[in-house]
Order: C-alpha cells, then sequence, then structure tokens
C-alpha cells in the first residue's frame, strides 16, 4: 500500500477526531481526502486510493498492492506478485502465504512456522535462538545461534559445522601416472628396433655374429688354400712330372679338406661369438662376466670392451651402450 496513503489517513483520524461530523476535503501536493458522516476517502498522486468508516478501511496501491481491515475481524493484504497476509483480530497470529504453494505462520509469543511447495517444514520458537528444517524425506538440520549448524539425513549420517569456524576447501584430486606394460613392443621381422627389444637385441647379436662367422671362414679358406697350394707346387717342382701331378693334387685335396674345416669352424665361432652392442642401443639385460665399476659418482657395468649405464623403464632396469666414462 502506498505510504501516501497512510499518511493521508492518519491526516483524516486527526481531523475528525477534531469536533462533530461534518463535510470535509483537503488536496495536497501528494495527494487529496475528502469525508463526512463518518465515512472518508483519499487518493495519492500516483494512483493509490483508500476509503473507510466505522472502524474498517479499505486501500490498493498505485502498483497492485492492496489491503483491507474489518473492524472486530482482521486484515487481510496481497501485494502485486500474489503474495497474501492474513491477521485476524485478537489471535496474535499472522499468516502469509504466496502463490506458489508456500505458507508461513508466527503465532505471537510462541513462534513461527514455514513450509514450502515442496513440503521441507522450518520452526522456530520465540526466544530459543534456534531453527530446525525438516524435509518429507526424513532429513533434518538445526541452526543454533552462535553455536553452529547439526545436518542428519534419512539415512541416519550426520554433519555438524561450527558458527565462524573455516573449513578449507578438499584437495584436488591427485591421479597418479601409470606408465606402460610393455615398452617399445616390435613385431618379429624387426631386427634392431632401437634397442628397447630383447628379441631385437637377439636378433641384431646373431646377425653379427653370422656375418663375424663368415667373414672368419672366408678368410680360414683363403689362407688354407694358398698354403697347400704353394706346397703342392714345391712338391711337383723337385719331381718328375708324375710326382708333380701327385703332389699337385695331394696339395689341391689337402687344401680342400682344410677349407671346409676351418669355414665350419669359423660359421661355429661366429654363431658362438657375444652379440656387438651398438652404441647407443639399450638392452634388457646384460651379457656374464660384468664388472661394476663407478666412475666420478656414477655407477656403470663394464662387459669386457663394451660399457653400460643402467636406467629405469616401466617394466624394470635396463642398459644403455655409453662411451667410456
Amino acid at each position: 500500500m502506498n505510504v501516501i496513503v497512510i499518511a493521508l489517513v492518519g491526516l483524516l483520524i486527526v481531523t475528525l477526531s477534531g469536533g462533530p461530523a461534518a463535510a470535509w476535503s483537503h488536496s495536497g501536493r501528494y495527494g487529496s481526502a475528502s469525508g463526512g458522516g463518518g465515512s472518508w476517502s483519499a487518493e495519492g498522486y500516483r494512483g493509490g486510493s483508500a476509503s473507510g468508516g466505522e472502524g474498517s478501511w479499505s486501500g490498493s496501491g498505485a502498483y497492485g498492492g492492496s489491503a483491507s481491515h474489518t473492524r472486530g475481524e482482521g486484515t487481510t493484504a496481497t501485494n502485486q506478485y500474489g503474495d497474501t497476509a492474513t491477521h485476524a483480530t485478537g489471535s496474535g497470529q499472522t499468516t502469509v502465504t504466496n502463490p506458489y504453494g508456500g505458507s508461513a505462520t508466527h503465532t505471537y509469543g510462541e513462534g513461527t512456522t514455514a513450509t514450502n511447495q515442496y513440503g521441507d517444514t522450518a520452526y522456530h520458537a520465540t526466544g530459543s535462538g534456534q531453527t530446525t528444517v525438516t524435509n518429507p524425506y526424513g532429513g533434518s538440520a538445526t541452526h543454533y545461534y552462535g553455536e553452529g549448524t547439526t545436518a542428519t539425513t534419512a539415512y541416519g549420517t550426520t554433519a555438524y559445522h561450527a558458527s565462524g569456524a573455516y573449513y578449507p576447501p578438499p584437495p584436488a584430486a591427485y591421479y597418479p601416472y601409470h606408465p606402460p606394460t610393455t615398452v617399445n613392443y616390435y613385431g618379429s621381422t624387426c631386427s634392431n628396433c632401437g634397442g628397447w627389444s630383447a628379441a631385437g637385441a637377439a636378433a641384431a647379436g646373431a646377425a653379427v655374429g653370422m656375418v663375424a662367422g663368415a667373414s672368419m671362414a672366408s678368410a680360414s679358406a683363403a689362407a688354407s688354400q694358398s698354403t697347400a697350394y704353394n706346397a703342392g707346387v714345391a712338391a711337383g717342382s723337385a719331381s718328375t712330372a708324375a710326382a708333380t701331378t701327385s703332389a699337385y693334387n695331394a696339395g689341391v685335396a689337402a687344401g680342400s679338406a682344410s677349407t671346409q674345416a676351418a669355414y665350419s669352424a669359423g660359421v661355429a665361432a661366429g654363431s658362438a661369438a657375444s652379440p656387438a652392442y651398438a652404441m647407443g642401443g639399450i638392452y634388457p639385460k646384460l651379457p656374464a662376466g660384468c664388472i661394476s665399476p663407478t666412475v666420478q659418482g656414477t655407477t656403470y657395468y663394464l662387459c669386457g670392451n663394451t660399457w653400460f649405464q643402467p636406467s629405469y623403464g616401466a617394466n624394470g632396469v635396463y642398459y644403455k651402450v655409453v662411451p667410456t666414462p
């Protein structure tokens, strides 16, 4: 209700109390009022109005609100949003409702109860400093003025918050790093593949051993052939033509047998030879017979003439071929 209307009502009361009922009127910059015979009416300059008599009155505001009072019964007021308040004379109780289904009732000297459209209910006892809220699912919460709030869920879980206490937010979730279960997996056609694959390293060692064996066999065969040939020629020169032929043939036969034996020995040696390790290659295990020297605070493995430096990978310790430290 417009504040101006209330002011005009007060002015009317003062005017009427000054003498016997008589017709009157008054106007000013904020509105006008008139009355007589026990009744009165007033209008505000913004459009609000009020009227009454015999202890009852009603009024409406310029923005849609309204209020009415019936002598001996009570007062009802409604605002432009549809909220309504009702007070019964002498009851000491005022009830407010909204258009969404919520309501609140205050009883003088007792307390206030409020309910929303979802069925949640709050109650505050006058002077208790305590407010309790319940929901239709069995949960509840109680706030104690100056102390804190206790809440209980429908499942019996209880939480407490002390008034004024600071609860830092929980730390951010930490997700540890999980390394892959397989490091540098390669197919069967890969011969070296960077050195991380055990199969690749073994294949590389076998390939190098075969090449070394073939080279040794070839060199041995050439030496044996040359020796046998020279011996045959010398024997042939010192004898007759027949002897020369026999000696030559014997020399060739001896050379062939020696060549075959040397070739087989070279292949066997190449197959059994330790694999060659490429500089910078990384291998899953060390060959036998290694020692572990420490150079300038760093631990190495010396295997023959090859230096390895250990490092950790997702599947354990691996060894990298490095220059002599």
